[in-house]
Parts: C-alpha cells; structure tokens; sequence
C-alpha cells in the first residue's frame, strides 16, 4: 500500500517545478542545517531565547533518539531500493529509512516551538509539512517513516519545551 502511494505520487504529481522545488526543499534540512540555524537565532534574540533553547533541546533529543537509536535499530530499507528503474532526484541517502529525519527535525522544532509557547510554531509547521511531502516525492523514505518522524518529532518537541523551561528556571535560582 505505501509503495501504491509513492508511485501514485510520481504518476499523477510529479512535473518540472517539483522536480526542482522538492529537492531544495529537502535539501535544506539534510542535517538538520535550516533548523540549527534557526535555533541559534532565536538564542540570540533575548526575548526568544526560550524558544530557541527549547528547538534546541528538542533538536539534541532528536538527534539521539533518530540517529544514533531508532534508524540503526530499525534499519529499514528505502523505497527507491524496490524502484531502480526511478531516476533519484537527490543523492540516495546512506542511512536507514526509519525514521524520517528530516520529518523528525523538522516537526521537533514546530512542537518544541509550540509548547513553549511561540507563535512561530505556524511558519514551522508549513515548512516541516513541505519538507516531509518532499521525502515523498522524492522516494526516500516510505509514508510511515514521515509519520514516525512526526509522532518522534513531536515527542522530542515537547520534551525539548520541558527541558529548556527546567534549565532556564534552574539558571534563575542560582
């Protein structure tokens, strides 16, 4: 069914402007760079910096947990694997499939930003979704490992939230 869905994606979405778009798109989040850089500029901000500590624990969280946890333990094969016939538009990734990454970075910022309170968790949200439609379209990653990536996402988001408040109120008492 979720191979049914990635060729059902390729036969009736796939065009030139996508082609170019979803690997950019991708591409900006390939270790997590887009959003790094957007907790590290919250940080600066003196009245964000609790919505930058938060996408940062939740960034660190997810590092573990995705990376050096779940996708080793998983090791589950990419799609484009069972379609070699499809020319890959980006570079094939090297690690496991699942969890999605990017999806997991990306939805751990949108819900770190979201429980400490930040309006921008709604700009977040609409990158992270294009980014994790991106993974899609491009063949990388099956439709469960998004969701994955999102349910991981959220639970490190929160947790990230959590800690950031824990840490800044420590950092008040002493």
């Amino acid at each position: 069914m979720e191979l049914a869905l990635l060729d059902w994606i390729q036969l009736h979405l796939r065009c030139g402007f996508l082609d170019w778009l979803m690997p950019f798109v991708s591409g900006l989040s390939n270790h997590g760079e887009i959003w790094i850089l957007f907790a590290a500029a919250l940080l600066l901000i003196r009245r964000q910096r609790l919505y930058g500590l938060s996408a940062a624990c939740a960034l660190i969280l997810d590092l573990i947990a995705c990376n050096l946890v779940l996708k080793p333990f998983i090791g589950r094969v990419r799609p484009f694997a069972f379609r070699p016939d499809l020319p890959l538009l980006v570079p094939a990734p090297g690690d496991a499939s699942f969890p999605s990454g990017h999806a997991a970075a990306a939805f751990a910022v949108v819900f770190a930003l979201k429980a400490s309170g930040s309006p921008l968790w709604r700009p977040a949200l609409a990158l992270a979704a294009v980014t994790a439609f991106s993974r899609l379209y491009l063949y990388v990653h099956w439709p469960t490992d998004i969701l994955g990536g999102i349910l991981l996402g959220a639970a490190v988001g929160w947790a990230g939230a959590a800690l950031a408040k824990s840490l800044l109120k420590k950092s008040k008492q002493t």
